[in-house]
């Protein structure tokens, strides 16, 4: 009985979890990294402030867990190994379209990545992780001889500067809304010359 009860309890925990993460990422959504305070994402879910924390170290940790919770209902479609080039970059455009309709998340993604820039930051490995799956991914869909350091350096390289103009367009975009991110990365997709479309 006592195990059964242990069981229940932390399925509980785990779908409280769940919900404080999906109702923050609305939070932020709507009013942004520096509106949305943890009384207010305890609200949400009605538990106390310190209720919150249980689930979570600190205010840091669980903005951590809310972007891997975006980049988990965002990236299933990119990390695909099957998925073709042409179609991986199309669901790369498509994700950098919707970050458009949720400036808060950007801000947010956006100050925690200036944040993690110290390695005792609690977003530290969280970046450090991303970044790094980002590149590999990318390169993985660039035509590259494998054999060919040359060919794998220049994938790597291009696979870099995507990544900085994808994260400075960001900037960017919050000081004028009227950049456009997809439309940029469109045309620098286009301009990589190891972007061969592979099928």
């Amino acid at each position: 009985m006592t195990k059964r009860r242990e069981r229940g309890s932390y399925a509980k925990g785990i779908a409280k979890r769940e919900e404080i993460l999906t109702r923050a990422l609305e939070v932020i959504a709507q009013q942004g990294y520096r509106g949305a305070s943890i009384k207010e994402i305890a609200q949400a879910v009605g538990l106390s402030q310190a209720g919150l924390l249980h689930y979570f170290e600190s205010k840091e940790h669980l903005f951590v867990e809310v972007l891997r919770k975006r980049d988990e209902m965002d990236s299933p479609a990119l990390a695909d190994p099957d998925t073709g080039t042409d179609v991986f970059f199309a669901r790369f455009l498509a994700t950098v379209r919707h970050n458009s309709e949720v400036p808060g998340l950007v801000q947010l993604f956006s100050q925690l990545s200036v944040d993690a820039a110290d390695p005792q930051h609690p977003a530290h490995p969280y970046f450090v992780d991303r970044t790094a799956t980002f590149r590999d991914l990318v390169v993985a869909h660039l035509r590259v001889d494998p054999d060919d350091a040359a060919s794998a350096a220049e994938a790597e390289a291009w696979a870099r500067i995507l990544q900085a103009v994808s994260d400075g367009l960001q900037l960017q975009w919050m000081l004028d809304p009227d950049v456009d991110m997809a439309g940029t990365l469109e045309r620098l997709l286009l301009a990589i010359p190891v972007a061969q479309r592979t099928a």
